[in-house]
């Protein structure tokens, strides 16, 4: 087997980075339209031709979901003009992460991408998870699935220097946490709460100047596996535990080879060997800018490009003029 990072550095930084702005501006045509359907048509269909301009022997391992599901970029999906010659890359991707967002003109909508050397992400179902997480710079093993709401708020406060009430945790604005939400509010955290975007909320944890301390709750598998990429780029520990509703999706996770239905996951079990994850801004919020449609045809784009072997990060400011 080559090295995995003699794998990826065929694979240009910068060529990913092109990958999510084509799909990001292909969703910005429909910002506030109101039509999430057709944002995320728009953003899967350019960023499956963006892909497929790449030389590589991809595999779409998180996708738009199961081939009976999705027409395009579904799982196991084969994308690259070197299939069977080229090198053997899986792809996780998330064309319109905020496809809701997108559709209501709000904030922190993203183009997603992460790719790794063949076998190293997980190939999680299409069910919730359960997630913890934090930035880089503390000790490790000091955030915990198994330990409280409470428990894991002091500790991180105690790393921090400060009380617990000084903590912000980032959280999805769903029913379903409700009893996350009251705990914090019993010690006093700041809550920032989302409308969707769970990728860019716990991406935030990593980013001082977004003040969110913590993740805390449950979102899709899938973009866990996502986020988990970008926090082995820059650091930072993740926990995620899947969450069943039915043994439907019992099955679904089987189906896909995980047997242990309770493990907790960290970062290593989500996203191994040298990983490269990209973002492009679709509107704008706390990670990046959105697209911006100026005189003359110019539109413009900013995006993030990070790889865990160099633990190298670049923001790209981009300019697209229509050709003539």
């Amino acid at each position: 087997m080559v090295e995995a990072s003699h794998i990826l550095d065929r694979v240009l930084v910068l060529e990913m980075v092109r990958v999510t702005e084509a799909a990001a501006i292909a969703a910005s045509k429909l910002i506030g339209r109101g039509d999430e359907k057709a944002a995320d048509a728009a953003a899967v269909e350019a960023m499956r031709a963006a892909l497929n301009e790449l030389y590589m022997d991809g595999t779409v391992v998180i996708g738009e979901g199961e081939r009976d599901e999705a027409p395009m970029l579904y799982i196991g999906e084969k994308v690259g003009t070197a299939q069977g010659t080229g090198p053997r890359i899986d792809i996780a991707l998330d064309p319109l992460e905020g496809t809701t967002i997108t559709a209501k003109a709000g904030p922190n909508a993203l183009a997603v991408l992460a790719i790794a050397e063949e076998g190293c992400l997980l190939n999680a179902p299409d069910v919730y998870m359960d997630k913890l997480a934090v930035g880089p710079g503390y000790p490790e093993g000091i955030i915990d699935l198994d330990k409280s709401v409470k428990e894991n708020v002091e500790a991180v406060a105690k790393a921090k220097g400060v009380n617990p009430g000084d903590i912000i945790v980032c959280v999805l604005d769903r029913p379903r946490h409700e009893k996350l939400i009251a705990d914090l509010r019993a010690i006093g955290c700041g809550i920032m709460l989302i409308p969707d975007g769970d990728v860019a909320g716990v991406i935030a944890t990593t980013n001082p100047d977004t003040t969110i301390d913590m993740y805390m709750g449950s979102g899709g598998a899938p973009e866990g596996v996502l986020a988990a990429a970008a926090l082995r780029c820059v650091g930072g520990q993740f926990k995620g535990r899947l969450l069943f509703r039915n043994d439907d999706e019992r099955g679904r996770a089987r189906k896909w080879g995980i047997e242990d239905l309770d493990r907790v996951y960290d970062l290593n079990d989500l996203a191994r060997g040298d990983c490269i994850f990209a973002a492009t801004g679709v509107t704008d919020g706390s990670l990046l800018e959105g697209v911006k449609r100026l005189p003359g045809g110019l539109m413009t784009t900013e995006s993030v490009v990070m790889r865990a072997s160099s633990g190298t990060v670049r923001w790209v400011k981009g300019e697209h003029r229509k050709a003539k």
